[in-house]
């Protein structure tokens, strides 16, 4: 199974006071302001919008070019997926690329399997070892300096979110929808690296631990037909067949009538009826 021993000490917790800071003021933090159940709905609000922009941007469009758009919409798409407070598109479509090259194999850095639950949940995030962008794995998005300016400032539409969220509605805002609100969408997004690798069914016969869970899916809108997306990777469409719910796939069909975006790749129908691993390296696993 890996070695798995000792994830803890492998963080430096000094480092990572930052996102603990978040964790308790997310956690705290409601029970210090006035209550209204409009700040609840305001936090489901944004982390339903950003996961969108984590699966449909970041994921789909950054990490595996799913579709195509113009320059100034993916600006767009990219600043506004930094309001997720997960780094910058190049650094995590960087990371992804990695994990489809070596899926659950020693050179995963976030493989359950070789380094254990923990760690492909949270660990390998708080690591110092992966702060840096490798760019050289996402040579297609480096080109572009709007991009690469992103990626050094990561930092900076998390903070705008913060200041407007203040600005708007005061400290109670700020608390729900951008700590609360961000810390869920963390732990959403992180259990695709760990949970969807271990729980859940598998169509097809990839040579990783990815697995389909409806109910990763449904918190992740879509992300968690994960054995299907390893099986293609290419796919705008993460849902495979038309039970398989995949609200994201949902968005980019509304983004693709207006033209903001077009081209949406989808599943050749010899990949749909393969049990076996027929497309993973040619399309679309970069």
């Amino acid at each position: 199974m890996g070695s798995r021993g000792g994830w803890a000490q492998r963080i430096p917790h000094a480092r990572s006071a930052p996102m603990y800071l978040i964790h308790a003021v997310a956690l705290v933090g409601p029970f210090l302001v006035r209550f209204s159940w409009n700040y609840v709905w305001m936090a489901v609000a944004l982390y339903v919008a950003r996961m969108a922009l984590l699966s449909g941007g970041y994921h789909r469009y950054f990490a595996h070019r799913s579709y195509k758009t113009s320059r100034a919409f993916q600006f767009v798409i990219a600043f506004l997926g930094g309001t997720c407070a997960q780094r910058g598109a190049l650094w995590w479509a960087a990371n992804h690329r990695h994990h489809h090259r070596y899926s659950d194999r020693p050179e995963d850095v976030h493989s359950p399997r070789e380094k254990g639950l923990l760690w492909s949940h949270l660990g390998w995030v708080l690591s110092k070892r992966f702060e840096a962008t490798q760019l050289d794995r996402v040579p297609d998005l480096a080109r572009f300096p709007e991009l690469r300016w992103l990626d050094r400032h990561h930092f900076a539409p998390s903070w705008v979110l913060l200041g407007t969220l203040f600005l708007l509605g005061g400290l109670p805002a700020a608390i729900w929808g951008s700590f609360v609100s961000t810390v869920v969408l963390w732990h959403g997004t992180f259990t695709i690296n760990s949970l969807a690798h271990v729980f859940g069914s598998r169509r097809y016969g990839t040579r990783d631990d990815s697995r389909n869970n409806v109910l990763l899916a449904v918190i992740t809108l879509g992300e968690g037909w994960h054995n299907n997306h390893h099986h293609y990777p290419g796919s705008a469409s993460l849902g495979f067949f038309w039970w398989e719910i995949d609200p994201t796939f949902w968005m980019l069909r509304i983004l693709n009538a207006t033209g903001l975006i077009w081209d949406l790749r989808a599943p050749p129908p010899r990949a749909l009826r393969s049990t076996l691993r027929t497309a993973i390296v040619s399309e679309g696993a970069r």
